[in-house]
């Protein structure tokens, strides 16, 4: 496997390294001794899909915060996917900033989101199914978000929304004391 960093500190895009001969290929895309040695959390708790109907539909930005804060690895295994990550950790020298990812079935690309990164996405196909692998089981109650939108983080969707639930279009515009207060228990 292939640990490509990200511009996010701690954020990865993880490729899996083909051995290929006349029958096709073989690839890992896990290995817990091969994260541990890059020292990304190699803990999974549960893996989740996501299926998403129509081209445009968003969903995001999520994070839970401790004690289940979440260390997530997203796939596309059907359509294509506009991933997008924030880096929420006030201590990071890339505290709110974010990236993207093009995830496809073809590229085989996962995107390694360490705990405190808001994570969301957008569907370039109908028909887009996402595999998430999790470090944490889900905790609605440590369950948070920013809003998709937010001018704060300016983030450069690829299509129109076509789709969003109204718990994603309801959340606040990002403020580093409000996010803090909601974020502690």
């Amino acid at each position: 496997m292939k640990f490509i960093p990200t511009s996010l500190k701690d954020a990865y895009i993880i490729e899996p390294e083909r051995l290929a001969d006349e029958r096709g290929f073989f690839a890992r895309t896990w290995c817990k001794e091969e994260f541990s040695i890059n020292g990304l959390d190699s803990n999974l708790f549960q893996c989740s899909i996501s299926f998403n109907i129509k081209k445009g539909t968003l969903r995001g930005m999520h994070l839970q915060i401790p004690p289940f804060a979440e260390t997530k690895l997203v796939s596309c295994t059907k359509g294509a996917m506009y991933d997008v990550i924030i880096d929420l950790r006030p201590g990071s020298d890339t505290y709110l900033q974010w990236t993207s990812a093009r995830l496809t079935p073809e590229n085989r690309k996962t995107l390694y989101i360490p705990k405190g990164f808001a994570h969301g996405f957008q569907t370039l196909e109908d028909k887009t199914e996402v595999f998430y692998q999790i470090s944490e089981s889900y905790a609605p109650d440590c369950a948070r978000g920013v809003r998709w939108n937010d001018t704060t983080f300016k983030i450069d969707w690829p299509e129109p929304v076509s789709v969003i639930s109204q718990k994603d279009q309801d959340y606040k515009n990002f403020s580093a004391e409000a996010f803090s207060a909601l974020t502690s228990l």
